[in-house]
């Protein structure tokens, strides 16, 4: 099954094969597919600088209904990308103001909550977000790590471990039923972290490859767009993780 080939889900090769059939004659380039993941940062930004705003002027209540409308209409917006890409020219953009919102709000409570163990707790975790996904764009570029299929296998089985991981947690929260090494600083914990990060890491060399191929097989126009969404969706997840592992570390403090 070709979506086992990648480890974001949103990115499958399935999906850009099955693009093909729809060309309009314009192909993807990986410039334009940058060019547009740009934009959908840009929009991240903006909606988490909003939030963030709203947070430090005591409007928590407005930032927190913003906060799950952003959950809420994320998950909407990639469910319906992933299952028709050509909505991606539409609905991408909205994603990134709607997980701006949930980024910027978050984001604000843990920089509130660590300021005097950990001050700057957040534009740390941005830097190394950014730092992260440099470095793995490097080694993908000088093909240090290659993208090769069972590199692919072995990342998405990864990422579905952890997916379903995630999800058990959720179920036993549900019951009233902790996973102390989940939310604690202890040395488990951390390396749990680590090692999640990691994974989200190396993620992104799958998004580079997916995007290149795409590019390279002539896939339609309308395919950068779902590429750099499928890249955002990686790099958000990244930051989370970051600052999930940076907030274990001021926790031991």
């Amino acid at each position: 099954m070709a979506l086992f080939q990648a480890g974001n889900p949103t990115l499958s090769q399935k999906i850009f094969d099955r693009s093909l059939d729809q060309t309009d004659g314009s192909t993807m380039t990986v410039r334009g597919a940058i060019n547009k993941f740009g934009f959908l940062l840009f929009m991240v930004i903006a909606g988490a600088a909003y939030t963030w705003h709203l947070y430090y002027n005591n409007q928590t209540q407005t930032m927190m209904t913003l906060l799950w409308v952003g959950v809420i209409g994320g998950l909407i917006s990639v469910i319906a990308i992933s299952f028709k890409p050509t909505l991606a020219r539409y609905l991408s953009p909205a994603y990134g103001i709607l997980e701006g919102f949930v980024l910027g709000a978050i984001s604000a409570i843990m920089n509130d909550a660590f300021a005097a163990k950990y001050p700057g707790l957040v534009m740390q975790a941005v830097g190394l977000t950014f730092g992260v996904a440099l470095a793995m764009f490097l080694l993908y570029n000088f093909r240090v790590i290659k993208a090769t299929e069972k590199f692919k296998s072995v990342v998405f089985a990864a990422t579905l471990g952890i997916a379903i991981f995630y999800g058990i947690t959720l179920l036993l929260r549900m019951f009233h039923i902790n996973i102390p090494f989940m939310y604690d600083s202890s040395m488990l914990g951390i390396g749990i972290s680590i090692f999640i990060v990691a994974i989200a890491a190396l993620n992104l060399i799958i998004d580079f490859d997916m995007i290149e191929q795409g590019a390279a097989t002539g896939a339609p126009k309308f395919m950068e767009w779902y590429g750099a969404f499928g890249l955002l969706v990686t790099m958000i997840w990244l930051y989370v993780e970051i600052l999930k592992l940076l907030s274990r570390f001021a926790g031991r403090k």
